[in-house]
């Protein structure tokens, strides 16, 4: 397995992308589960994000962690989103995705969420994005001396 899928695997914040019918975004911070090259997030149909995705399932992601250089790395990426809605199928995800959070599925707050995800979203990603500090800080460099260049001349 590569760097990016052992960091998606580990990683416990997502910061889901969607966009509503105004072209506005709607981001938030979901749990979720790497599992076959998809991204699977819990959540309920009530939710503006399903609202979202229903009406556009083109969606963006990221994961990232680190404050100090040089322990700064990230993925981002952008896929289509599916609803999966059959109850038996959401019941057996969200309570995988739950067990990544909760020692067991007896805790009072983890019976809770199962019990109100009516909805996975599953993610197909397009493209990924990786990133950690030296990439950062050469592409700032970059950016930082093209516009040097441009102003001399």
């Amino acid at each position: 397995m590569n760097k990016r899928d052992n960091f998606l695997k580990s990683q416990k914040v997502l910061r889901l992308a969607t966009i509503d019918k105004k072209i506005t975004l709607h981001i938030v911070p979901v749990w979720y589960m790497y599992s076959s090259k998809k991204i699977y997030i819990g959540t309920n149909t009530r939710t503006k994000k399903v609202k979202n995705i229903r009406k556009n399932k083109n969606v963006a992601f990221c994961v990232d962690v680190g404050i100090k250089s040089p322990d700064i790395y990230g993925v981002n990426g952008q896929g289509i989103a599916n609803l999966i809605l059959e109850k038996s199928i959401v019941e057996k995800i969200a309570t995988k995705i739950l067990l990544r959070y909760f020692k067991n599925m007896g805790n009072k707050s983890a019976m809770e969420l199962l019990e109100d995800t009516d909805c996975i979203i599953e993610i197909i990603p397009k493209n990924f994005v990786q990133w950690n500090y030296w990439e950062t800080k050469f592409s700032i460099l970059f950016i930082a001396d093209s516009r040097i260049s441009m102003l001399g001349r």
